[in-house]
C-alpha cells in the first residue's frame, strides 16, 4: 500500500558531495528545489545513493527525473535519456540501486510506474576526494540547469494536457 501523496514530478538526485564531480547531482537538486520552490507539485529528493525505499516515491509520481553524474560520459557532457524498468542482474542490492532497477522495484512492489522516467547525466572528470567541481563540470552547470528546467516544465505541460 502506498502512503506517499502523488507528486506530478519527482526529481531524484544522487551523488556524494565529498567526491568532486559526483556532487553535481545534489547541487542540481538544490538548484531545482530553490528554482521550483513555489510549485508544490514538484518534489525534490537528494541522496548520496538511491536505495530501495525510494520505490514508493517513484510509484506515487506522475513523472520522475533522475539526476546523476556519469563516469562513462565525456567530462562536462550533459545528456537526458528515457529510462525503462529493468531488474538487477544479480539479485537485489540493498545499498544502491540504479534508475532502471528502482523503476522495476516500483512496478513489482506497488504495481505502478510514472508515465515518464528520464535520467539527466553530467559527465564527471573526477570523483576523487574533494568538494570542488572540475572545470568541465563547472562549465556544464548552466547547460544542465537549463535542460533540467525545460524538462520539468515540459513534463508539467504534458501532465496538464492529459487532464
Amino acid at each position: 500500500m502506498q502512503t506517499q501523496p502523488k507528486s506530478r514530478v519527482l526529481i531524484l538526485a544522487c551523488g556524494n558531495t565529498l567526491r568532486s564531480d559526483d556532487g553535481v547531482g545534489p547541487w542540481l537538486a538544490d538548484w531545482a528545489e530553490q528554482h521550483f520552490a513555489s510549485q508544490p507539485q514538484i518534489r525534490v529528493i537528494s541522496r548520496q545513493q538511491w536505495t530501495p525505499d525510494l520505490a514508493e516515491e517513484i510509484a506515487a509520481a506522475e513523472s520522475v527525473l533522475f539526476i546523476d553524474c556519469s563516469i562513462a560520459s565525456a567530462p562536462g557532457s550533459v545528456a537526458i535519456n528515457e529510462v525503462q524498468p529493468s531488474a538487477p542482474a544479480a539479485g537485489l542490492a540493498t545499498h544502491h540501486q540504479g534508475a532502471s532497477e528502482l523503476l522495476a522495484l516500483a512496478l513489482e512492489l506497488y504495481n505502478s510506474l510514472p508515465r515518464s522516467a528520464q535520467l539527466l547525466t553530467i559527465g564527471a572528470a573526477s570523483t576523487e576526494l574533494g568538494e570542488q567541481f572540475s572545470d568541465p563540470v563547472l562549465d556544464a552547470i548552466p547547460t544542465a540547469c537549463s535542460l533540467l528546467e525545460r524538462t520539468i516544465l515540459d513534463l508539467l505541460r504534458k501532465h496538464d494536457q492529459r487532464r
